[in-house]
């Protein structure tokens, strides 16, 4: 049977001052009015219903998480009592999941992008879980066909063509985020996709793999799905790896008993993970100040300009350019566009010196 797993767990430290430790922002209503894990949550409700939707979230946004999913049975909400990176919230579904139902094949979605549109996300969806359950030794990537070359996504290159399957394809390598050059070459050679983050496999199939690749995470997530009173025991000892680094990776060099393909999204996707991916959703003036606010500009250019304080207030700019200004009720962040990756750092500062604003 179908099922899909949704990733929620991030704390999005790229996105302060908007995104908190008690505000992830999965949970902010950044578009539209709603949050980025409602909409990853009406998308997976095109292709399962909702008795078949597991949220893998932290163990402090469980409450939340309940009162922005109502439909979501209780039993399928998981909370994670630390991060432990994406191998974890792949295997530990997949090892819940697999008790329930032998033959449950998951969509691993992730509650951080904006795809559109969803029906031809949910078509690319029914793709691949066909792929994986027609075939028990296969592992599927969902892969964005690129419209640029953007430097802060990563790769995966594409290898022969699924004869059955078309569209679908090996999947020969997975490429790191690339410099500017680099990612011009891969989108010009048509050879290349952009590594989406979402996959779909047959839990028995992946939990095999991890078996084989990561043997001691694998009897660990066994017994915690056999004991879950032991949640707060096991999952923090957990090796903290993803699983494009544990799993992805080298099963798609040969390294285990399965094999990795690829079906392609052609969708206008965004992984909303910092301010420049946030800005190219925000509407934008003739001189390309992306904003949600109010704001009244003299020679300025290219900003990007956020106001969650609920103030209303004007802000206005005067002679400034390629700047991210956030603002919210209790805290101000100015960065240049070209640092704002950075804003990470900065809250491991604010963290230790400041711990009631990070």
């Amino acid at each position: 049977m179908r099922y899909v797993v949704i990733m929620a767990g991030g704390s999005g430290t790229r996105l302060w001052p908007l995104s908190r430790k008690g505000t992830p922002k999965q949970l902010l209503k950044l578009i539209s009015g709603q949050s980025l894990l409602q909409l990853a949550y009406e998308r997976a409700s095109r292709v399962v219903p909702p008795e078949r939707i597991v949220v893998v979230t932290g163990e402090a946004y469980l409450d939340a998480v309940a009162r922005e999913l109502p439909a979501l049975p209780a039993e399928n909400l998981l909370g994670e009592p630390e991060g432990r990176d994406s191998l974890n919230a792949c295997a530990w579904p997949a090892a819940v999941l697999l008790r329930r139902d032998p033959d449950a094949v998951i969509a691993q979605l992730t509650a951080d992008h904006v795809i559109e549109p969803v029906d031809a996300f949910a078509g690319a969806l029914d793709q691949a879980f066909t792929i994986a359950e027609s075939s028990p030794d296969v592992l599927v990537t969902l892969g964005v066909v690129p419209t640029s070359a953007h430097t802060g996504y990563g790769y995966l290159q594409r290898g022969e063509p699924l004869a059955d399957h078309p569209g679908a394809c090996a999947v020969a390598n997975f490429k790191e985020k690339p410099p500017l050059a680099t990612a011009a070459m891969y989108v010009t050679s048509g050879d290349y996709w952009w590594n989406a983050g979402m996959f779909v496999w047959r839990a028995s199939t992946f939990l095999e793999q991890l078996r084989l690749l990561e043997p001691t995470t694998y009897a660990d997530i066994m017994t915690l799905a056999d004991h879950p009173g032991r949640l707060a025991e096991i999952f923090p000892t957990l090796t903290k790896i993803s699983v494009d680094y544990a799993i992805l990776e080298p099963v798609a060099h040969g390294k285990a008993s399965a094999r990795v393909v690829a079906v392609p999204l052609g969708v206008d996707w965004r992984d909303v993970g910092g301010f420049a991916s946030l800005g190219e959703l925000l509407p934008s003036d003739s001189d390309d100040n992306a904003s949600n606010a109010l704001i009244q500009t003299l020679d300025a250019t290219n900003n990007i300009v956020l106001d969650h304080s609920g103030s209303g207030q004007l802000i206005a700019l005067l002679g400034v350019s390629d700047l991210v200004i956030v603002q919210t009720p209790d805290a101000i962040l100015v960065a240049t566009k070209d640092q704002a990756e950075k804003v990470k750092a900065l809250v491991a500062k604010i963290a230790e010196s400041a711990p009631d604003y990070a």
